[in-house]
């Protein structure tokens, strides 16, 4: 085991029938007891079939280390576990394909036969986004290496940063049923947002394709260059009798509420809050952006001067646009308008640290 490698296109091995029922008989996690233990990820009974890594080579932390040296210490942390693992190399937009193909059936009422045990996402939020896409409302839970560069919706779980601490999470099988949000039929485990960011996120990507730039460096000339001219988006957001025309440079959606102080800022509590976070910035020219980013580092945020701030299960942004940029997790689409958003509670199961005893 702790020698071979796992070929990335190799299909998935079947998965024995006693493990296949025991996924089926999982239970949704309770409120008042938001983790359980997944019985069929102990030693013995994971050995029939392997769980399926999705290890994105780009991905912050593995382009340092050489994908060939992640993918090794991955298997060999698996291996301590007595778990065999299949590596699936991908890059860029071939994760969701290759998530597609090992995921199965989308039902939530069975795991199929062919279906893996579990999915690991190994890179970051772009990585985990693409892995939810396929999981979301189904029996799989997802396993999470966070192998990017800010790892935001691992961090928010509480899961170990290096390899061998969060394979031991998924060795241990502790899940829980966690929310996820979507947009126009798209999943997103973080968070979306309209205007400046998108706008940011796209010249970045630019830069990167024509002149290989880091992607901190490219990421920070993006900013400058966007502040210049900030783009400023007329949007009517609907949610139930309520309708608000308005003008802002960014309107932002999470996936539940984030923390806007100090020292939890851009933080969230909880992942089974049920709610959509809307935040509608106020600031329109780039030196009230930056007033307003300075005072978001210092903790200094006013709600009633630097934003608007709702919570929702639902809402729907509408635009004289018949497309508009959207940022996902950190990666950008163009989606036709109007943009529906809503709250899915406690739509995918997630591998997480067993909770403290009280």
């Amino acid at each position: 085991m702790r020698d071979s490698w796992i070929v990335a296109n190799q299909p998935a091995t079947v998965m024995a029938p006693n493990l296949t029922r025991r996924l089926n008989d999982l239970a949704a996690p309770s409120i008042d007891h938001p983790s359980v233990h997944v019985a069929g990820f102990d030693r013995a009974s994971v050995a029939p079939g392997k769980i399926v890594v999705i290890l994105n080579a780009q991905g912050g932390t593995v382009a340092r280390m050489g994908h060939a040296a992640a993918r090794f210490e991955i298997m060999e942390a698996f291996a301590d576990h007595g778990i065999a693992a299949e590596i699936v190399l991908v890059r860029g937009r071939t994760i969701a394909r290759a998530v597609r193909k090992r995921a199965g059936s989308r039902d939530a009422q069975f795991a199929p036969a062919t279906a893996p045990p579990a999915i690991v996402a190994a890179g970051g939020d772009g990585t985990v986004n693409a892995v939810a896409q396929a999981l979301a409302g189904t029996a799989t839970p997802l396993g999470i290496l966070p192998l990017g560069t800010l790892n935001h919706f691992a961090r928010d779980l509480g899961l170990p940063f290096d390899i061998p601490g969060a394979v031991a999470v998924i060795a241990a099988g502790n899940t829980a049923a966690v929310d996820v949000a979507e947009v126009n039929g798209r999943i997103f485990v973080n968070n979306s947002s309209i205007g400046l960011y998108p706008d940011m996120v796209r010249d970045r990507e630019r830069q990167r394709r024509q002149t290989r730039r880091a992607k901190w460096l490219a990421m920070a000339l993006a900013f400058v260059r966007t502040l210049r001219r900030p783009p400023m988006r007329r949007l009517t957001i609907e949610a139930g009798d309520w309708m608000r025309p308005l003008r802002t440079s960014l309107a932002f959606i999470g996936n539940n509420v984030y923390d806007t102080n100090f020292p939890t800022l851009g933080r969230r509590a909880t992942l089974t809050g049920g709610v959509l976070c809307l935040f509608i910035a106020k600031a329109e020219r780039g030196f009230d952006i930056i007033r307003l980013l300075l005072r978001a580092a210092f903790g200094r945020l006013d709600q009633a001067r630097d934003f608007e701030h709702h919570h929702l299960q639902a809402l729907t942004i509408r635009s004289r646009h018949r497309r508009l940029l959207v940022a996902l997790d950190g990666e950008v689409a163009i989606l036709a308008t109007p943009l529906a958003y809503r709250i899915r509670p406690r739509d995918l199961r997630v591998f997480v640290p067993r909770p403290n005893p009280p």
